[in-house]
Order: C-alpha cells, then sequence, then structure tokens
C-alpha cells in the first residue's frame, strides 16, 4: 500500500548559509500588492477624516412666523411642500426648493393643534384650540389667493391631534376621546375612549392601515382598530410618551419619544417590554419621524437639539444644533430620504441633510466610484481604534456635554447601589432586573 505524502523542495524555504536572509513565500500575481492592507487602511483613515472635515449638514431655514411653531406636515407623494403652524394659530405653506412662503392665513383663534396632508395630497387638514377642525385645499391655482377652507367642521370637545387614513378618506382626531371622522360629514363615525384624562398625539399605521395608536396623558401608550368598537391594546411607561412614530417598512414597530429623555421602540407582538432603547437625549424628547427606508429615524428634544438613531443601535449616530436653535418642537424626514426639517420655539424652521458629508447635485461617474469606494473601506475598517475615534466623535453644545456627565455619573451611582445591595443580600432576594423590563409597568387588552 502506497501512501502519499505532501513533499516540499528544501531549496524554496532553506537558506544556503547562515548569514543569508529568510526566504519568504510570494504570490506573484499581478492583481495583488504585498502592502495592499496597509494602504488601505491609510486610504480608509484619510477618507473618515475628510468626512468629518466636509460634515456640514445646516442647509438653510424658513422664517416668517410670528410665534413658536407647534406643528409641521408633510405630503406623502411629493417632496416640494411642506405646511406648518404656529401657537398663535397661523397656517403657512412652504416651497422647500425655493425656500419660499406659498401662502399664509390666519387659520384659528389659539393654539394650531395638529396638521395632516389627505391621502390625495390635494388637501390639508389643520385642528385648533377653538375646537374646530378645517380642510384646506393644496392645488397651486387655489393657493395663490386663499381666502376661506373648504369646508369647517365643529367638535364637541379640545382636539389636540391629528392623523389620515393612507387608503381611505378617513381621519382620527384625539383629545379627551380618540375619534374617527369622514372628510364629508360633520360628525365623527366612531369614538373610542378608555378612561384617561386626555390623548395628546395620535397616528395611523402607514401599512396595516386599520391600526393607529395614541399618546395618552396618563403615562399609557393605546392601540386601536378601526374595525373594533374600541381600544384594543394599552400599556403603562414610567414616564409619559409625548410622540410616536411607525415603522414604514415593519407594520408591527414604532417608537416613542419619552419624557425620561430616552425613545423606546415597542413591538406590537409583545408589549411587556421594549425591544430597545435608544439613549443620548440630555432633556424629554418632544417630536420623532422615521425615515422612508425605515432603518433610522430622528428625534427632536427640549434640550435644542436634532439626533439621527439607527433602528438596531441605542446611541445616536449624528447630532445636529445650532448656537440661535431653542427647544424643538417638531421633526420630519422627507421621502427622498436625503433631508430632515426640524421646527423650533423660536419662529424658525431648520432644513438638514440626513448625512452630514454628503455632497449635494449630481454626481460625475468617476466621483461618484470614488466615494463608494471610501465608503466601502471605512465599513472594512471601522473596528479599528483610531477610525472609529473619529468616525464617533461629534462637537457638542457645552449645556448637552455638562448634562451628559450628570447623567452617566447619575446612572452609574444607581447601578453601584443595586450591585452593592445584591452583593449583601440573601441570594435571589435582590434580583438583578434589565433595564428593558423596567419601563412598562402595566399592560391590558
Amino acid at each position: 500500500m502506497k501512501v502519499k505524502v505532501l513533499t516540499r523542495n528544501p531549496d524554496i524555504y532553506l537558506r544556503e548559509t547562515k548569514k543569508d536572509i529568510h526566504k519568504l513565500p510570494r504570490n506573484y500575481d499581478p492583481s495583488l500588492h504585498p502592502f495592499e492592507a496597509p494602504r488601505e487602511y491609510t486610504k480608509a483613515l484619510n477618507s473618515v477624516k475628510l468626512e468629518r472635515v466636509f460634515a456640514k449638514p445646516f442647509i438653510g431655514n424658513l422664517d416668517g412666523h410670528r410665534d413658536g411653531i407647534s406643528c409641521i406636515a408633510k405630503q406623502s407623494h411629493a417632496l416640494s411642500i411642506l405646511a406648518s403652524g404656529d401657537y398663535c394659530g397661523e397656517l403657512r405653506v412652504w416651497d422647500l426648493p425655493q425656500r419660499k412662503c406659498k401662502w399664509k392665513i390666519q387659520a384659528h383663534d389659539g393654539f394650531l393643534r395638529g396638521l395632516t396632508f389627505c391621502n390625495d395630497n390635494e388637501r390639508f387638514i389643520s385642528v385648533g384650540q377653538d375646537k374646530t377642525i378645517k380642510i384646506w385645499s393644496a392645488d397651486e391655482q387655489y393657493c395663490k389667493v386663499p381666502e376661506e377652507p373648504l369646508s369647517v367642521i365643529l367638535s364637541s370637545t379640545v382636539i389636540t391631534g391629528i392623523s389620515h387614513h393612507q387608503k381611505e378618506p378617513k381621519f382620527a382626531t384625539c383629545g379627551d376621546v380618540c375619534q374617527i371622522w369622514e372628510e364629508s360629514r360633520a360628525e365623527p363615525l366612531k369614538v373610542m375612549e378608555w378612561g384617561v384624562d386626555s390623548l395628546q398625539h395620535v397616528a395611523f399605521n402607514p401599512i396595516e392601515s386599520h391600526i393607529l395608536a395614541s399618546c395618552a396623558s396618563d403615562r399609557s401608550i393605546i392601540l386601536y382598530d378601526t374595525r373594533e368598537a374600541g381600544p384594543i391594546r394599552k400599556i403603562v411607561t414610567k414616564m409619559r410618551t409625548n410622540q410616536l412614530s411607525w415603522n414604514p417598512m415593519e407594520a408591527f414597530i414604532f417608537s416613542g419619544a419619552n419624557e425620561d429623555y430616552n425613545v423606546y421602540s415597542y413591538d406590537t407582538r409583545n408589549l411587556s417590554m421594549p425591544v430597545n432603547i435608544h439613549e443620548d437625549h440630555v432633556s424629554a424628547v418632544t417630536s420623532i419621524d422615521y425615515a422612508p427606508t425605515g432603518r433610522e429615524f430622528v428625534t427632536g428634544s427640549y434640550d435644542k437639539s436634532v439626533r439621527i438613531f439607527e433602528v438596531h443601535k441605542g446611541h445616536s449616530r449624528e447630532i445636529y444644533h445650532t448656537k440661535r436653535m431653542q427647544h424643538v418642537t417638531n421633526v420630519c424626514w422627507t421621502l427622498d430620504n436625503k433631508y430632515i426639517v426640524s421646527a423650533s420655539d423660536e419662529m424658525n424652521i431648520r432644513l438638514w441633510k440626513a448625512r452630514a458629508s454628503e455632497k449635494l447635485g449630481v454626481l460625475r461617474p468617476r466621483e461618484k466610484a470614488a466615494l463608494e469606494y471610501a465608503d466601502t473601506l471605512k465599513q472594512r475598517f471601522a473596528e479599528f481604534p483610531q477610525i472609529k475615534r473619529i468616525a464617533r466623535h461629534r462637537q457638542v453644545p457645552r449645556h448637552i456635554y455638562h448634562e451628559q456627565q450628570q447623567l452617566r455619573a447619575s446612572k452609574q451611582k444607581i447601578s453601584r447601589k443595586e450591585a452593592n445591595r445584591r452583593a449583601h443580600s440573601k441570594p435571589g432576594t435582590v434580583p438583578f432586573v434589565p433595564a428593558r423590563k423596567k419601563v412598562v409597568i402595566n399592560e391590558a387588552s
């Protein structure tokens, strides 16, 4: 029986004398280079440095409101139109490419509470503190000289929020109760309530369009089904949820902007605890909106900053701020996935790039190929310490920096106290409870 063995020629790897240099194997393939990895690392390092050098996200602002901006709304099939309302009841329609106000009108007496575009994008609806629901035309010919709304509906209760159905001519309002309306009727089709004082926000699911959710003043989040007679699910959290937004790509996921400085993402199939906690804000989160891809969302906070989060990560990838920007009241992500709009208390609407260093305009083929190559290198070397440090570094305002230090010290103190209690108690008497399980206090259906 013959046994084949691996053999090598000693002349390939042995030196003739001890003074000879060591022989190293080499691949003479011209497509390979012995210093390819170090060269690509240097290119990746230069690319991530240039990305931070050219990170200039602020594009411009829309000014003209006489009071703080309370709500903004975007069209679902167009990019150029934006509607906004302020605390004194003034309604403005903006042309985003030109950054000009197309028309304005005193729509309501007092607080303008909510805005939403209809599913045909030819009309939009506003609600105010004066208990009225007004339907306006978004047609450009009509918008030249606005005089009166197309129709006015009187409500018996104060309305604090509105959301339109994605497929049918229906919309939902919230206030003392949640009401389902039809555009052609002056009375609500359905009234749904679950024994709470008031609701401050309501949102239809963009995929499962018969599902909607609302945030209540008793720290609860309530789910409704328009096919049912009343609410179907309810959870009570430790702190109040100010606003929520549904994921446009996953019908069962929604995220809520909370008063405890965090954003919580929930799965409607299991509401006993959130699937993820998104931290970094140092004050109450007031507004949230998903990107059209469903992979990211943007938040606005009382700490005068706008942050962008990736869905599966707990910390923000970007923070936007200016010296003059005050408390952020509303944010929205444009449907081309390139821009972010934020509204704040100092009467300004700001337009940002969704990716701070992205070049606007048409890219030449060679330029586009170079940028794609740089992105590939940054992903390949993303975990290298120096590249990771440069990519994560952000300049934050002084008040946010000090608040972050105080919050970090407070969390460390609480965790250290719990660890000491657990270490000096009988085994099992002080169990370890993950942070996600502490968020939801009660769940009912």
